[in-house]
């Protein structure tokens, strides 16, 4: 009479993710905003994972939780499966529908940057299909199912096409202009901020107007793209980056009232994971990006 040996029983896998997300990340509630999930929920696979392994995985403590000395020698392991599972199923749709990308972008540039560029890549590259998420920050590429990633930053991954640094500059319809003669005139003037960008007013204002306490007061929207149309409507004046803005500009919808402006620090980035195949349908598309829109990689 043979004996079969037993299957061993594997953990749940979701308990393993919540694992290794809350370990990576230092705690269950970036864990649960990376799975989709709330913390609590994150904190009951977790405390399933430890019940069915017999051992502790985390130090719950007031002020938030670390990881045992069990857990932090785990972790390593986790992060590399997880990375190798993620490029695994990415791989595996991409050689599924081998013409089909998906740009993960920030909402600002999905709408202002990359959605007139779109038409000309579609006929540069006839038969590919490109589909664009807006999200705020950028994605770990070994996780998730984007091919391509554009987004501000100081700094370029490796690889990376680094458009030319952005610049900040105030802009209104030429009708609000005709009231600002100097840049402290703005001081009374109606001042449209974003909130993802609340800081480009005080960056500017600092190289501008030193030392006078500028303040922007006008409506604060969440989304850029809104804040642009009310600058178009003639409500207020939009501190903007230029990229954003060009069209505009270039039409006389938009002026820029005074001649100054300030290096944002951040350019615009576009990437791939270093790991995708030559000649790749994103390949080709982030190339194309780069000939529409004419700058050089970094």
């Amino acid at each position: 009479m043979s004996v079969e040996p037993p299957v061993p029983r594997f953990p749940s896998l979701n308990a393993l993710k919540a694992f290794e997300a809350a370990a990576r990340l230092g705690g269950f509630a970036p864990a649960a905003e990376e799975l989709h999930v709330t913390a609590g929920a994150v904190a009951a696979q977790i405390k399933s994972l430890e019940q069915e392994i017999g051992a502790a995985l985390f130090v719950r403590q007031a002020r938030g939780v670390h990881l045992t000395p069990l857990g932090q020698r785990a972790l390593h392991g986790f992060i590399t499966a997880f990375d190798v599972l993620g490029e695994a199923v990415r791989d595996l749709r991409r050689d599924a529908a081998p013409q089909k990308v998906h740009i993960a972008a920030l909402p600002a540039l999905a709408q202002l940057w990359l959605a007139p560029r779109l038409p000309a890549v579609r006929e540069h590259l006839d038969g590919i299909d490109i589909s664009v998420t807006a999200l705020e920050r950028p994605p770990n590429l070994k996780r998730v199912p984007f091919d391509l990633c554009l987004f501000y930053g100081s700094r370029s991954p490796d690889g990376s096409i680094r458009f030319a640094e952005d610049e900040l500059l105030p802009v209104c319809t030429p009708e609000v202009a005709k009231g600002l003669r100097k840049p402290q005139d703005l001081k009374d003037a109606v001042c449209l901020t974003d909130t993802a960008w609340a800081g480009d007013w005080a960056a500017w204002a600092e190289k501008v107007m030193p030392g006078q306490g500028f303040a922007p007061r006008g409506p604060v929207f969440s989304l850029y793209a809104l804040a642009l149309q009310e600058a178009l409507s003639g409500v207020g004046v939009l501190m903007s980056r230029r990229a954003l803005v060009a069209p505009h500009l270039a039409s006389g919808a938009l002026v820029a009232p005074f001649s100054e402006t300030v290096p944002a620090g951040e350019a615009i980035s576009l990437w791939l994971l270093p790991t995708s195949r030559r000649g790749s349908a994103a390949e080709q598309v982030m190339e194309a990006l780069q000939v529409i829109a004419g700058d050089t990689a970094s």
